[in-house]
């Protein structure tokens, strides 16, 4: 038995398939393979991973298809590979309940990035989705008090603006689309108003200093993401 981190990979194109294989195990990952979608969903039943990394595009079934059956049981975390320039398909797996995504073709540092945070957030589990300390670099923010502070000093933040960053918060490590942000900060009325997102966002950059405007990262075309130390 091992303690390694399980990786399930499905994808049907065999070269990079290997190359996830050969560089994740050369970093103390477990990693197991599957190249269609139903092959991916029986191997995460029968041996549950901790992180799926799935490409959209499968011989039998739509990545889609197979976030949704494994969203049906399961949160462990999964990261779309993504061909370049699909940015509707990337949008919308994230909508369908996908963590995070990468462009393809990528480098073994970034992804080792994202299963990191992507593991910390698994790991953190329903018992983390409101946590009441959040520390990055000179920000401080207490949710049990609501009080933010930014070098020590006390950050007035109207309710909405509070509202996005704890949001953002609860995700973090996570791209979270225009419209999952706007669903949860303003309401399912307001998916479509994406220059409330623009003005807020920059609002929240400008009061809480470089920490946050270093990693609050914009997702150009889908969202945004918080991102902590990896």
């Amino acid at each position: 038995m091992t303690d390694a981190p399980r990786v399930l990979v499905i994808e049907d194109e065999q070269e990079i398939r290997r190359f996830l294989r050969v560089s994740l195990r050369a970093h103390d990952f477990d990693v197991s393979e599957s190249e269609t979608g139903r092959d991916g969903l029986l191997a995460a039943s029968s041996q549950p991973p901790d992180v799926v990394l799935l490409d959209l595009g499968l011989p039998d079934i739509s990545g889609f298809e197979v976030i949704a059956e494994l969203r049906g049981w399961s949160r462990v975390p999964i990261i779309v590979l993504s061909a370049r320039g699909q940015e509707a398909d990337k949008i919308a797996a994230l909508d369908a309940g996908a963590d995070d995504y990468l462009t393809k073709p990528f480098g073994i540092g970034e992804l080792l990035a994202r299963l990191r945070v992507a593991l910390r957030h698994a790991a953190r589990g329903d018992a983390g989705d409101e946590r009441a300390l959040f520390t990055l670099g000179e920000l401080l923010v207490d949710q049990a008090r609501r009080v933010v502070l930014v070098a020590g000093e006390e950050v007035r933040m109207t309710p909405t603006e509070y509202r996005l960053l704890t949001t953002l918060i609860k995700h973090a490590g996570k791209v979270l689309t225009h419209r999952q942000l706007l669903k949860e900060v303003w309401g399912p009325d307001c998916t479509h108003e994406t220059h409330y997102l623009r003005v807020y966002v920059n609002q929240l950059r400008q009061k809480l200093g470089s920490s946050l405007k270093e990693a609050l990262i914009t997702e150009p075309g889908v969202g945004y993401r918080l991102q902590p130390s990896t």
